[in-house]
């Protein structure tokens, strides 16, 4: 499949992630070094500058990628950040002798597909309207969340567990972290269509 421009760059963990990234699309991938970006002020500046215009952020989904994505928060404007999240596999990288240490497969032990799904629509072929599906529907908000048991709620967040594995998110995002990426990845007919579907489950 032909190779895609990313509209914006993009902030992976590794070396083995960026070569993952590289061989699916043209653009500018970071690596974090795994947790070296705490530490490298030059890192940090190099990220500082190139997300002038927004920043791509897929890291793992275990708790070093959750750090990883938090520190970054501090560097970069949070209207400028689209964290994007893999979903959780079971599995094991082909070069490693052991299990991911969280029991999932990285990013680079993702399938090309899946990769695709999450990033085609910060193309450029796609233009700029792929950078929030929401848009058309309207965006979700708070007030959304709140309204439909998400939040504020004795069993908000088994219900946002709930969601967030319908769309391939990991189930122990916070609410915010789960409304921003419902923002990119879905349409508010998807949202709504989910809510009823899982209506029916006994959260308690």
């Amino acid at each position: 499949m032909e190779k895609k421009q990313l509209a914006l760059p993009i902030l992976v963990e590794g070396r083995y992630d960026k070569n993952m990234i590289s061989q699916l699309y043209f653009g500018t991938v970071i690596t974090a070094e795994g947790f070296g970006v705490f530490n490298s002020k030059e890192k940090q500046a190099l990220i500082r500058r190139l997300s002038a215009e927004g920043l791509i952020v897929l890291t793992d989904s275990d708790g070093g990628g959750v750090q990883i994505r938090s520190f970054i928060k501090g560097l970069v404007d949070k209207e400028k950040l689209y964290h994007l999240y893999i979903p959780k596999i079971e599995g094991r990288e082909r070069r490693k002798r052991g299990s991911h240490s969280s029991g999932y497969l990285g990013v680079e032990g993702m399938e090309p597909s899946v990769l695709r799904g999450l990033l085609d629509p910060f193309t450029k072929e796609a233009g700029r309207v792929g950078f929030a599906r929401m848009s058309e529907g309207g965006m979700l908000t708070k007030v959304d969340f709140f309204r439909d048991g998400l939040s504020g709620g004795a069993n908000s967040s088994a219900r946002r567990a709930q969601l967030a594995l319908h769309f391939d998110l990991p189930a122990d995002m916070t609410a915010n972290a789960l409304l921003a990426a419902l923002n990119l990845v879905a349409t508010r007919e998807e949202y709504e269509a989910a809510l009823a579907k899982l209506a029916w489950v006994n959260f308690t």
